[in-house]
C-alpha cells in the first residue's frame, strides 16, 4: 500500500505584510514612546479600540453588497453582519465618541497607537498592514484647538530626535480655497473637486501642470489625458495666485490671502490661520516649524476647516551618495463631520496623525533614534553543561544590577558560543570554567573592544598587547562592566 505523503505547507509571507525585525521594532516602539511622552505630557488621555469594527461605521470605506471586502479586510460575524479591520484610527474614534458621547468630557482628548489594515494593492514601501499614532481634540470647536495640534505635532518632532530645520509643518484652511472659488463662481462639485485634486499636484507638477488640468486638462508622458476643471484664464490666474501666497511669515501670508479672498467664505479661513498664528508665537513656534501654505490639500471631501501636513527637510544618502527625500511624515486637520455620520449633529474634532513605521524608517536612515540601539548585551558562556545553574544566578546577578544579559542556552563549544555573541552584538562574554571557579575569579571578553581592534590593529604583536580579555575577581564583575561601559 503506498504511503501518504505528508502535507508540508510551504513557507511564505503573505503579499503586502512584512515581518519586522527586532532593528525595526525598537525604533518604531522608541518613536511611539516618544510620542506617547509628549501627548500625556499636553494632557491627553489613552485609548485603545478594537481592531475589528462593523463596516458601516468606517464611512466610505464602506463595503458594497457585491465587493465586502472592497479597500478593508471584512469577514461576516454569527448575525451576518460585517466586520473589517479597522482602515485608520480616526473612524473608530468618531464611533467611540459617538457611543459613550453623553458621558464623555469634552473636549475628549485622546491619543492612540496601533496596527492598521488596508486592502489595497501593495507596492515598494506601501503594506496593507502598518502601525499609526494619532492625537486628536473631541468637541473642540475653536481655532486654538487646532492650534494645539499643530504645536503637539511639533513638539513630537522634536522629542522624535529633529532639530529646526530637519521639519516644517505646512498650514493652510480649506475654507480658503472655498472663498476663492465661490469668487469664481467654480463652487459647483464637480468643478470643485477637480480643482482640488490639481491643486493636490502642485509639488509634482508645478505651475505649468497645474494650470493645465486647471484648464481644459492635461496629457501625461504615456499619454494618457487627464480631463481639467474647465476653468478660464482670469480664474486660473486667481487660483494660482492664491497657490503661490506662502512664504515669508505668517504674517506676510495672512495679509496676501486677505486680499485674495475678499469677502467670500474664506474669510473664516483667515480669522483661523490669524488665530493659530497667536497662539503657536505664544507657545514659540515660529515660522520654521510650522508655515502657512495655501497650496496644502489634504483629504479632499473629509476635512473642514485648518488642515496641515508635517514634512521631513532633513536629508540622509544612498551608498551611490545620491540623497534621500522623505517629504511627508504626517497630517492632520479639522474634521468636524466624522462624529456627525452617528449622531447626526455636527460635533467638532481636530487631530494629527503620522505612520510611525514610515517615520522610524525616516529617523533610522538619519541616524536621529539613539533610544532604539538597545542596551548593551553580556552573554555568559555555557562553559560546563553541568553548572547552568550558576551561569543562570551569574546572568540574573547582571540583570538585577540593571544590565542586559543572558546565559547561553544553545548547543555548541566554546568557540561557537562565542560566536553567537558576536552576532548578537554582545558587548561582553562572561565566562567561568573550572580554573576560574577555583581561583574564584571571572574571565570577560570585550567583545566590543575586540570588533574595535579588528579594525584597526594588523600587527600580530599589537594584537597581542590590547587587553580585549580579562579576569577579575567574581565579585567586581558587575563594578567592572559598569565602569567599562561608562568609558565607552
Amino acid at each position: 500500500m503506498a504511503k501518504t505523503k505528508a502535507f508540508k505547507p510551504k513557507a511564505r509571507r503573505p503579499r503586502g505584510f512584512e515581518d519586522r525585525s527586532a532593528n525595526v521594532l525598537r525604533a518604531e516602539r522608541a518613536l511611539v514612546r516618544a510620542a506617547s511622552d509628549v501627548y500625556e505630557k499636553w494632557g491627553f488621555e489613552p485609548l485603545e479600540t478594537p481592531a475589528f469594527e462593523y463596516a458601516d461605521a468606517l464611512g466610505k470605506f464602506l463595503p458594497d453588497e457585491e465587493r465586502p471586502n472592497e479597500g478593508v479586510f471584512a469577514m461576516q460575524d454569527e448575525d451576518e453582519q460585517w466586520m473589517a479591520l479597522r482602515y485608520d484610527l480616526t473612524a473608530p474614534l468618531a464611533r467611540f465618541a459617538a457611543e459613550n458621547f453623553q458621558d464623555l468630557t469634552k473636549p475628549f482628548r485622546r491619543y492612540q497607537f496601533g496596527e492598521v489594515w488596508r486592502n489595497e494593492k501593495p507596492g515598494p514601501g506601501r503594506f496593507r498592514q502598518f502601525v499609526q499614532c494619532d492625537a486628536d481634540s473631541v468637541g473642540a470647536p475653536v481655532p486654538a484647538a487646532d492650534a494645539e495640534i499643530i504645536a503637539l505635532a511639533s513638539e513630537v518632532m522634536g522629542a522624535a530626535g529633529l532639530g529646526q530645520g530637519d521639519y516644517v509643518i505646512r498650514v493652510n484652511d480649506r475654507r480658503l480655497l472655498d472663498g476663492v472659488l465661490e469668487s469664481l463662481g467654480a463652487s459647483a462639485s464637480e468643478a470643485r473637486m477637480r480643482v482640488l485634486r490639481a491643486i493636490d499636484k502642485m509639488d509634482r507638477l508645478g505651475r505649468e501642470g497645474v494650470e493645465l488640468l486647471l484648464g481644459e486638462g492635461r496629457k501625461d508622458e504615456s499619454g494618457d489625458f487627464t480631463k481639467g476643471a474647465g476653468l478660464d484664464a482670469g480664474q486660473r490666474t486667481r487660483v494660482l495666485d492664491f497657490l503661490e501666497a506662502g512664504g515669508g511669515s505668517r504674517a506676510e501670508v495672512i495679509a496676501r490671502l486677505e486680499a485674495v479672498v475678499g469677502d467670500t467664505a474664506g474669510a473664516q479661513g483667515v480669522e483661523a490661520l490669524t488665530e493659530i498664528d497667536a497662539i503657536l508665537r505664544s507657545l514659540g513656534v515660529d515660522e520654521t516649524r510650522a508655515a502657512f501654505d495655501p497650496s496644502i490639500v489634504r483629504g479632499l471631501g473629509y476635512y473642514t476647516g485648518p488642515v496641515f501636513e508635517a514634512e521631513l527637510l532633513a536629508t540622509a544618502q544612498y551608498e551611490d551618495g545620491s540623497p534621500i527625500r522623505f517629504g511627508s511624515i504626517g497630517g492632520g486637520g479639522r474634521y468636524d463631520d466624522l462624529v456627525a455620520r452617528f449622531t447626526g449633529q455636527a460635533v467638532p474634532a481636530t487631530g494629527f496623525s503620522f505612520g510611525v513605521s514610515r517615520f522610524a524608517a525616516a529617523l533610522s536612515a538619519l541616524d536621529r533614534l539613539d533610544a532604539a540601539r538597545p542596551d548593551p548585551l553580556v552573554v555568559v558562556v555555557a562553559a560546563e553543561k553541568d553548572q547552568m545553574a550558576e551561569y543562570f544566578a551569574l546572568a540574573a546577578e547582571l540583570r538585577a544590577a540593571g544590565l542586559r544579559a543572558e546565559a547561553f542556552v544553545g548547543g555548541g563549544n566554546m568557540g561557537k558560543q562565542l560566536k553567537y555573541a558576536d552576532r548578537r552584538g554582545a558587548a561582553f562574554a562572561v565566562i567561568v570554567g573550572s580554573e576560574e571557579r577555583e581561583a574564584g575569579t571571572v574571565s570577560v571578553k570585550d567583545l566590543a573592544l575586540g570588533a574595535e581592534i579588528a579594525t584597526q590593529v594588523t600587527d600580530r604583536e599589537e594584537w597581542a598587547e590590547q587587553r580585549q580579555q580579562f579576569t577579575v575577581p567574581r565579585e567586581s564583575l558587575v563594578s567592572e562592566i559598569k565602569a567599562r561601559l561608562s568609558r565607552d
